[in-house]
């Protein structure tokens, strides 16, 4: 079953109409309507939005994209854009390269002209405009003037489900990062201006709850599609930020939530490392389905290919003495020396972390981690970095690896097998903690449990449990780091905290452009609409502090 919803719900293949002129303004997707005769012709239009998230057009690697916006194909990945946006802007990733506009994440001066945050944006609404052709087109007149059978007709509700799904957490992606949005609920090529923040919020939430009881059971769907685990993960997620960007308290809710998941028969996997390695569907023997995972984008080397996601954690975070594709025993890996190649050719020397991140580990020494989750490559690397641009400055981070648990390499030799893991369980344990010591329900004694859970994984012992009088919210974010670094949550947590800036911000290397790091402005807590937008459509209006255009 591994890989299903992109490999075998693309097997038929639907002639979309690309969003070729997404320079100009977000357009909706349409799809030739004689295809729709069966559920399997919507199933296959699903598995379009699904692979969305991760494909960069209908010819992978590379070839007949769904944007052009950018000469690579690959910069134009869904959660490769998502992740730079996220980590690139924190003390967790600097990357090497060149490439116009992608320093100016780390920097803090991006511009509404940023290649990235253009190509974000209009990733979000395609999927967005995919999400509502599908719905237009699953409506039951269009399906009786097509003579869809009757008895397709549930299968295909539950596909409308998922849909529903889909576009509230591109919502979510899309409130999170520009704030300031135009909400689409059905296909539509006029010009409208921006929703309030409150307005996609109440959207959101709204359309999560309507589904609650149509989506799957937790764990009951296919491998790679959403369930009811899956919707209560993404509430949580937008609750516990209404702070930011309604200003109202939903820790209850949040509380509630995490709850839901827990109960539902999630666990922690046993090894933190094979989270993260190319059979992270399951755990080492094959047997069990990962019951940590809640929600994925699935990946296959051979099937789906792309220049995003894992298949870019993988290559970018390689270079340097890594090149001869061997670890040493400069690896900061405990319990993994099984496991001595990457499972990929071919470093891009791009990404590393700060010493503010390896501080959270370790005090900021090197090469030997306290914490065993610090999966570091410190042989001929610097902790300081002096010039972002020189891949040996910065400790490398081989987190992702396309090799098996068992120490094979995947499928592929260039393109990843990894999974990427958008919610698990370890998250939730660290959402309901946060959101318990903000004031939502639940207890402390049980909030420190789950913290310890994940700790005791980490250590394979109780010798790092803390007690109550330990937990507190830096604490949290802290921990956030330690098990979810380089998994796209830390700009989201910066700012949650009031840390990413304004007057409790933190500083580190790189911040600003500056070695020692300075303060950013909180007019970057969220992304410029693209000036390309704001030109093809005179309705929208720029977001505070990044001027006209």
């Amino acid at each position: 079953m591994k890989k299903l919803i992109i490999v075998g719900m693309m097997s038929t293949v639907l002639i979309l109409s690309s969003c070729t002129d997404l320079d100009l303004l977000p357009a909706d997707g349409t799809v030739d309507n004689v295809t729709f005769k069966s559920a399997s012709a919507y199933r296959s239009y699903l598995a379009k939005i699904y692979g969305a998230f991760s494909l960069t057009g209908r010819q992978g690697p590379a070839g007949q994209p769904d944007i052009t916006l950018v000469n690579d194909e690959g910069f134009t990945s869904y959660i490769r854009a998502y992740w730079k946006a996220q980590e690139l802007t924190t003390d967790e990733a600097v990357i090497a390269w060149t490439d116009a506009g992608i320093r100016d994440l780390h920097a803090h001066s991006w511009s509404s002209e940023n290649q990235f945050v253009r190509v974000m944006y209009y990733r979000l609404f395609l999927i967005i405009a995919y999400a509502n052709d599908f719905l237009y087109q699953s409506t039951n007149s269009l399906m009786d003037q097509r003579g869809v059978p009757q008895s397709d007709r549930d299968e295909i509700a539950t596909y409308r489900t998922e849909a529903r799904f889909l576009r509230a957490l591109a919502y979510w992606h899309a409130l999170d990062l520009f704030r300031n949005i135009i909400l689409y609920e059905t296909v539509t090529a006029d010009l409208q201006s921006q929703a309030t923040p409150k307005q996609i919020f109440d959207f959101i939430i709204a359309e999560l709850n309507a589904i609650e009881s149509e989506i799957a059971d937790p764990r009951q769907n296919e491998y790679g599609r959403a369930d009811r685990a899956a919707l209560w993960m993404l509430r949580a997620k937008v609750n516990l930020n209404a702070e930011v960007y309604v200003g109202e308290d939903h820790y209850d809710e949040v509380v509630a939530d995490c709850e839901n998941i827990i109960n539902a028969g999630y666990s922690l996997a046993p090894a933190y490392h094979e989270l993260f390695l190319a059979d992270n569907h399951q755990y080492a023997d094959g047997s069990t389905a990962n019951t940590e995972f809640i929600f994925t984008l699935p990946a296959d080397g051979i099937e789906s290919q792309s220049w995003g996601s894992t298949t870019f954690l993988v290559h970018a975070a390689m270079g340097g003495r890594m090149a001869d594709n061997k670890d040493d025993e400069d690896l900061v890996t405990p319990n993994t020396e099984d496991i001595d190649i990457y499972g990929v050719t071919g470093p891009w020397a791009g990404l590393r972390t700060t010493s503010a991140m390896v501080a959270k580990f370790s005090g900021a020494t090197i090469p030997v981690a306290q914490d065993p989750r610090a999966i570091f490559y410190t042989n001929g690397q610097s902790l300081e970095i002096s010039d972002i641009g020189v891949f040996a400055q910065g400790i490398a981070v081989p987190k992702f690896k396309n090799v098996t648990s068992e120490g094979d390499p995947g499928k592929n030799n260039t393109h990843a097998d990894i999974d990427y893991p958008m919610f698990r369980l370890a998250d939730v344990y660290l959402m309901y903690a946060e959101a318990h010591l903000r004031g939502g329900g639940g207890n402390l004694a049980t909030a420190t449990d789950y913290v310890n859970e994940i700790r005791e994984r980490a250590y394979g012992n109780t010798s790092a449990n803390i007690t109550t009088g330990q937990l507190n919210l830096q604490f949290v974010l802290d921990e956030r780091v330690r098990e979810l670094y380089f998994e796209g949550t830390r700009r989201i947590d910066l700012i949650r905290f009031g840390q990413f800036s304004g007057p409790n911000q933190i500083l580190w290397p790189w911040k600003g452009d500056v070695a020692a790091g300075k303060a950013s402005d909180e007019f970057l807590n969220i992304f410029p609409i693209p000036a390309t937008d704001l030109a093809a459509n005179p309705l929208l209006k720029q977001n505070p502090g990044y001027g006209g255009l």
